[in-house]
């Protein structure tokens, strides 16, 4: 993604809290082996410890825990606030249960700016487990979290550090066997190889000159995202270079997933121009071209080792592509399309998933139209991924409607395909950032290092508790991309700037990241 400078859509969202430690609690808690109450149903409201809950405050301000009506599903919920400045635990001790891997789902709001609000798993045998509540959203949101029982008991537990006048809501939270987590924490390195050739200098968090690739698979990331053009002005992200850089990433052990933009710059809802060997070509001769196009490059990386694991045959696809021929003017036409790049892909690796990648994850009727003209016209693919941007797509909470939807909807995994964040507003060259002022920013979440990792970490919680196991993972948009004279936006303008420096995850001092932690994320 690039986009020229965009005006504000939508600023309807939260910020993730700290990591402050409670003291434990004794545990007095009624042993049980299934929680009890999850939906804090049997009391009614004002009740400060609920039936089957236990509240701890080292400062004696179990008030601040109460229930109180309004409930998710239900009648009432749990909700944490005080007037001053509190600390507080709800939690659950459970014992009597079978050892093995367990999840808790909850439904969660928050007002924001606490020092801390997390759920934790602890207690347990192993290492405790926490996710942190989103911030800043009126809507509900459902998080999961997941820890291996091994001495038959564990502890749910509720928590807020806060200033005055913070508030969380919980509510229906379940405790079952199973587990969750990420199969894919990765980030799209398209800009690297330019950027180095350019004189782009990685460091360590510590500030030894390091491989970025290297870096960011240290940090946790084990999928890389490369784009592919077909003849770029520039003579980058083309066949050539992705082959390269392929070699280095599968080195390291990381996946690899494949872009294919299907033109010779960038491809978005806004603009799907043919490439300039194919202007003029007839339908069917598009089809053949998509097909020898992606053939060749997965084939090439195929004979050197470094089979690709996923392909998106286009980018950011919402309008169609190769337009005009491939719009979704004519559905037919790009059905076509895109299956010839789908024949492709299985006819190199048939075990390399292919997926069809929208903008947009705020909007599910528009997903929704989309893939059920996809269904309609029996286009073929393996996993939806989707592009959420939280200063232009919208809420969490809406974001999470439409990852849950298409993946019940068209029984296929899904996968944030892109995302960023700001660590700073200033520019480091001169051109204008995309997202420069604090107005455009998503409610709670700063633009610093706490703020971009924060937001990484809500996004990916919303992909974890896609039900099923079907919620895939993140790529984050675009770790490398910092500030290099001469790699600019623009392929054919070695002047061009970069309005996206301020969202990579390398400062403008070449150093990792703290925001890279994302990355370890279950």
């Amino acid at each position: 993604m690039f986009h020229p400078r965009r005006t504000l859509r939508a600023l309807l969202l939260p910020l993730v809290a700290g990591f402050a430690l409670t003291a434990l609690p004794a545990q007095t808690a009624q042993a049980a082996s299934t929680l009890t109450n999850g939906g804090f149903e049997s009391d009614g409201t004002g009740t400060a410890t609920p039936t089957g809950w236990s509240t701890y405050s080292a400062a004696g301000q179990n008030s601040a825990s109460f229930t109180e009506s309004g409930g998710h599903a239900g009648s009432y919920r749990l909700t944490h606030w005080a007037s001053t400045a509190y600390k507080v635990e709800t939690y659950q001790y459970l014992s009597g249960l079978t050892n093995g891997t367990y999840t808790l789902t909850a439904w969660v709001r928050s007002g924001g700016g606490q020092n801390s609000a997390y759920l934790a798993l602890k207690n347990c045998g192993s290492s405790e487990q926490r996710t942190d509540l989103p911030v800043s959203t009126s809507s509900w949101v459902r998080i999961v979290t997941s820890i291996n029982v091994t001495n038959s008991q564990c502890t749910i537990s509720v928590n807020s550090d806060a200033n005055a006048g913070n508030w969380i809501n919980v509510d229906d939270l379940t405790f079952t066997s199973g587990s969750t987590g990420l199969s894919i924490k990765g980030s799209d390195i398209s800009s690297l190889a330019k950027s180095e050739a350019y004189g782009g200098v990685y460091k360590t968090s510590s500030g030894t000159t390091g491989d970025a690739v290297t870096i960011l698979k240290n940090a946790g990331m084990n999928y890389a995202r490369l784009k592919v053009w077909v003849n770029p002005a520039d003579g980058y992200n083309n066949k050539t270079r992705v082959l390269a850089m392929a070699k280095r990433i599968k080195a390291t052990g990381m996946k690899l997933l494949v872009d294919f933009h299907y033109s010779d710059t960038w491809a978005d809802p806004g603009k799907q121009t043919k490439p300039a060997a194919w202007s003029g070509h007839s339908y069917s001769q598009l089809k053949t071209d998509v097909y020898n196009h992606t053939y060749d490059v997965l084939n090439a990386l195929k004979a050197q080792g470094t089979t690709a694991d996923m392909v998106q045959v286009g980018n950011e696809i919402n309008g169609g592509m190769l337009w005009s021929e491939g719009s979704t003017d004519n559905w037919s036409q790009l059905a076509g399309l895109l299956n010839s790049g789908y024949s492709a892909v299985k006819a190199v690796s048939s075990g390399t998933r292919v997926a069809l990648h929208l903008a947009n994850a705020g909007d599910d009727a528009t997903v929704r139209w989309w893939f059920d003209n996809a269904k309609t016209y029996g286009i073929n693919y393996d996993v939806i991924g989707l592009s959420y941007y939280g200063y232009w797509h919208g809420s969490l909470a809406a974001a999470q409607t439409t990852l849950d939807d298409v993946a019940s909807r068209y029984s296929k995994p899904v996968f944030i395909a892109e995302t960023a964040y700001p660590f700073r507003l200033d520019s480091d060259d001169s051109l204008t950032n995309q997202i420069d002022t604090t107005g455009e920013l998503v409610t709670g979440y700063p633009a610093t290092a706490a703020g971009q990792l924060a937001w990484m970490n809500a996004v990916a919680n919303i992909v974890e508790a896609v039900p099923n196991g079907r919620g895939l993972g993140v790529f984050y948009w675009e770790a490398t991309w910092t500030a290099v004279t001469g790699n600019g936006w623009d392929p054919a303008d070695a002047t061009s700037g970069n309005g996206w420096e301020n969202q990579a995850l390398f400062g403008y001092d070449d150093k990792a990241l703290s925001s890279m932690a994302w990355f370890s994320h279950r």
